[in-house]
């Protein structure tokens, strides 16, 4: 048996990150559903509400937890691709907004759009500014400490 290389292996264990984390966002996503079922043909709110926090959640994701941890393939591919990744769905949204239309809905099918991609945005946008704000700007460091003039000499 040939050993697997470093680089394969890393792969691997990305992929595990990814998969098991896009299990976990699933899971969450089927369990909104069952909570909340959906009337038929009715507007979209459970795969709005999820898309919308989905995107604050990665917003917040990528300029919180990623600053103190940007190497962090756990956080990037498991919580990031894997978790949000799978927990917001634009195949649904998608058969939605045609599905509204073809039911006789189309003031509703225009409004889920507008409300999906501006929402998106400005959730996305939100999650950004408070991870950024949370953590404080990242500023470098000015040098060492200055040192006190040593006792007897002039400073000037």
């Amino acid at each position: 048996m040939v050993p697997m290389s470093a680089a394969r292996m890393n792969s691997l264990r990305n992929l595990t990150f990814v998969a098991a984390g896009g299990a976990v966002g699933t899971s969450l996503r089927a369990a909104g559903f069952l909570a909340f079922s959906p009337a038929e043909g009715g507007f979209p709110w459970i795969t709005l509400s999820e898309n919308l926090l989905g995107a604050f959640l990665l917003g917040l994701l990528l300029t919180g937890a990623l600053r103190h941890r940007p190497d962090s393939a756990f956080l990037r591919l498991f919580l990031g691709a894997g978790v949000l990744g799978s927990f917001t769905t634009f195949s649904a949204f998608a058969v939605d907004l045609v599905a509204l239309p073809m039911a006789g809905r189309p003031a509703a099918a225009a409004g889920y759009l507008a409300l999906s991609v501006g929402g998106g945005l400005a959730a996305a946008a939100l999650g950004l500014y408070l991870g950024r704000g949370r953590t404080g700007p990242r500023t470098p460091r000015e040098g060492p400490p200055s040192t006190p003039p040593a006792p007897g000499s002039h400073s000037t």
